[in-house]
């Protein structure tokens, strides 16, 4: 049975669990490592959601005359 698609919010929710858990230092080797590595996988997609996020994120204009244009995003402007 495949596992449900997390939201970007419900995995760095669990990212965060996942940290806290660890940083306590209390969980046996073995379940240390299970988390370690759902969190590495969590973070890889989280960081690949917010990629894909800034490559879509564009800039709303308005020029002189009061007509709207869309460019995409450069960063520094």
């Amino acid at each position: 049975m495949a596992a449900k698609k997390l939201t970007f919010e419900q995995s760095m929710a669990r990212l965060e669990e996942i940290v806290d858990l660890l940083e306590r230092g209390d969980a046996p080797l073995e379940q240390a490592m299970a988390l370690f590595e759902e969190g590495a996988k969590l973070l890889r997609e989280c960081t690949a959601r917010l990629d894909q996020a800034e490559q879509k994120v564009t800039l709303l204009t308005v020029d002189q005359a009061g007509q709207a244009s869309e460019t995409e995003f450069q960063g520094d402007m």
